[in-house]
C-alpha cells in the first residue's frame, strides 16, 4: 500500500467484522483487509462517523456498540472473523468493568452467531508481574483477552507495547516529549526497556491472524527487533528527526499521576489517556515469545526497525498523509445528545450566538477559511482567549486545544479539531463542530457558506449550547460576554481573510 500501515496480500474472501472503524488500529485495518479480497462490515455507533472515509463505499456499515448487546446478534451473523478493536480507555474510573462487560457481550454474540475466530489487539504484560501490580490499563487489556478466549469462539489475543506510527498516541507522546523539551527532568520509567512495534508490522499481524487453524486459542507477544528504553527511544527519535542532543534526568519523585500531568502539559495527549499510558511504563515490557512467525511469517527484511518506523512516520506527518490518530475513536457507551437540527428538538433550553456576514468574495474562497479553521491556523480571534479555555480544559482532565488536525487542508465526519469533533460537514456549504471539551452541556459550532449572488457569499456562525441543570445556565451567562468578543472576532476575521484570498 506504500504506506506505514503494512501491505496487501492474496486471501480467500472472508467475511470480517471490524469493532472500533472509527479508531487508530481499526481505522487503518479496514482497507488491509479490503485489498486481502474480504468483505468488509464495520460496527459503529454512527455510521456517518465513517461516511468520509476513502474506503466507506466498499464497506458494510452496521449500527450498533459493544456496550448495548441487543445490537451485536445482527452485527456479527454471518461473519467469520471478528476484529476487537475497541476498549474503554478514558471513559472515567469505571472503565474496566465497562471494558469486561463488553467483552462478554461480544464474546457471547460471537459464539452464537457461529463466528469462527475473533482477533484481538491487547497490551503486552510483564512477566512475572502479579496482575494486582499492573497499571489498571493493562490488567484491564488482559483480562478482555481472558474474557474472550474464554468465550468459546477460538481467539487469537497479539499483545503490543508502544506502537510506532503517524497519529498513535503513544507516538505522539514520544514525539511531542523529544520535540518540545531539550533538557528533561523526567521519572524513573524512562529507564523500564520496552519492545516498540510499527503500526505496520501489528496490521500485517492482525490480518495474518485471521487466518491462524481453528484449534489456536492464545496469546501471542508481537515487538519489532529493538528493545530500548524510553530514554533511548527519546534519543534516537532525536537522531531521526534531525534534533539536537536531549538531556534526561531522571529522578524519583515523579508518580505516574505526576507524571501524567506534565505528559499532558507539554503534549496534545489529555491527561486520561497519559495516565494509563505512562503507568503501563513501570514495568518492562518485552516479548516473552515470538510464536506468531509460525503461522505469520516475517516479511523479507524482518519487521520494521525503530528508526525506519520513526523516519516513515515522520514523512507521513510532514506530507499531511495520517490516515487515522489516536483521537479519531470515540469512546463505547457515550452519550448521544440530539442535534441541535433536529426538528423533534425537545431538550429545553438552546441558547445560541448567531453571527452572519456578507462577504465580497465567492464561495469557494470562504469555505477555504472555514475549513481551514483550528489547528496551526488558530481560531481566528482572541488567540489567548482560545488558549486559556484550553488550558482550563485540560486542568480538569479534558482534551485541551492541543489535538490539532488529522490534515491541515481537509476536514472529514469524525476528525478531531483541537477541542471540537467534525460531527457534519457539506463541502462547499457547511462545518458542523460538536464540543468536547468539559461543559455543562452539549455544544455545537455552525460555520456555513451560501453564495447570494454578484461575487457575493453570506457567512452564517451559530454557537449553540444546551445547559444542563442550573450548572449549566450559569456558565452561559458567564461566558456570554466572551462570546461577544470571541465570536464576532472571529466572523470578521474569517471573512477578512477570505475577502483577501480571492
Amino acid at each position: 500500500m506504500g504506506t506505514d500501515d503494512g501491505g496487501s496480500g492474496g486471501g480467500a474472501a472472508t467475511r470480517y467484522l471490524v469493532t472500533g472503524a472509527t479508531g487508530y488500529i481499526g481505522g487503518r485495518l479496514v482497507p488491509v483487509l479490503l485489498a486481502r479480497g474480504g468483505a468488509v462490515r464495520c460496527l459503529v455507533r454512527d455510521p456517518a462517523r465513517i461516511r468520509d472515509q476513502p474506503w466507506a463505499g466498499s464497506v458494510e456499515p452496521v449500527t450498533g456498540d459493544v456496550t448495548r448487546p441487543e445490537t451485536l446478534d445482527a452485527a456479527l451473523q454471518g461473519v467469520d472473523v471478528a476484529y476487537y478493536l475497541v476498549h474503554a480507555l478514558g471513559t472515567g474510573s469505571s472503565f474496566e468493568r465497562t471494558d469486561a462487560e463488553a467483552a462478554r457481550n461480544f464474546g457471547r454474540a460471537a459464539a452464537r452467531a457461529g463466528v469462527r475466530r475473533i482477533v484481538y489487539l491487547g497490551g503486552l504484560t510483564p512477566y512475572g508481574v502479579p496482575a494486582a501490580e499492573l497499571s489498571p490499563h493493562l490488567r484491564s487489556r488482559a483480562e478482555v483477552g481472558r474474557i474472550l478466549r474464554g468465550s468459546g469462539v477460538p481467539t487469537a489475543e497479539l499483545r503490543a507495547a508502544v506502537i510506532l506510527g503517524s497519529g498513535s498516541a503513544s507516538f505522539e507522546m514520544l514525539r511531542y516529549l523529544t520535540e518540545r523539551l531539550p533538557v528533561m527532568v523526567t521519572p524513573n520509567w524512562v529507564g523500564t526497556r520496552i519492545q516498540p512495534i510499527a503500526v505496520r508490522d501489528v496490521l500485517r499481524l492482525l490480518s495474518g491472524a485471521a487466518h491462524l487453524p481453528a484449534d489456536v486459542n492464545r496469546t501471542f507477544d508481537i515487538g519489532g527487533p529493538d528493545v530500548l528504553t524510553y530514554r533511548e527511544m527519546m534519543t534516537r527519535y532525536a537522531a531521526v528527526a534531525g534534533l539536537g542532543h536531549r538531556f534526561v534526568l531522571p529522578v524519583p519523585v515523579l508518580t505516574p499521576a505526576l507524571s501524567s500531568h506534565w505528559v499532558g502539559l507539554v503534549t496534545p495527549v489529555p491527561r486520561s489517556i497519559a495516565r494509563p499510558l505512562v503507568e503501563s511504563l513501570r514495568h518492562e515490557v518485552v516479548c516473552g515469545e515470538h510464536d506468531i512467525t509460525a503461522y505469520v511469517p516475517d516479511p523479507a527484511g524482518g519487521p520494521l526497525g525503530f528508526d525506519d518506523a520513526v523516519r516513515l512516520a515522520l514523512r507521513r506527518i510532514k506530507d499531511a498523509r495520517v490516515e487515522t490518530r489516536w483521537s479519531s475513536a470515540s469512546l463505547p457507551g457515550a452519550p448521544s445528545d440530539p442535534l441541535p437540527t433536529d426538528p423533534d428538538w425537545a431538550g429545553g433550553s438552546l441558547y445560541e450566538d448567531v453571527r452572519e456576514l456578507m462577504v465580497p468574495a465567492r464561495p469557494e474562497a470562504v469555505w477555504r477559511v472555514v475549513e481551514g479553521v483550528g489547528g496551526e491556523n488558530g481560531w481566528y480571534s482572541f488567540p489567548l482567549a482560545w488558549a486559556v479555555r484550553g488550558w482550563l480544559d485540560r486542568l480538569v482532565g479534558g482534551v485541551g486545544l492541543r489535538r490539532g488536525r488529522r490534515d491541515r487542508d481537509r476536514l472529514r465526519v469524525g476528525d478531531s479539531l483541537d477541542f471540537w469533533r467534525v460531527e457534519e460537514i457539506v463541502p462547499g456549504r457547511l462545518l458542523r463542530l460538536r464540543a468536547e471539551m468539559r461543559l455543562p452541556g452539549p455544544a455545537w459550532l455552525e460555520l456555513s457558506v451560501a453564495d447570494a449572488g454578484g461575487g457575493r457569499t453570506r457567512y452564517r456562525q451559530r454557537a449553540l449550547f444546551h445547559p444542563r441543570g442550573l450548572a449549566g445556565h450559569l456558565y452561559w451567562w458567564s461566558v456570554k460576554p466572551f462570546h461577544g468578543v470571541v465570536f464576532s472576532g472571529m466572523a470578521r476575521n474569517i471573512t477578512e481573510r477570505a475577502r483577501h484570498a480571492g
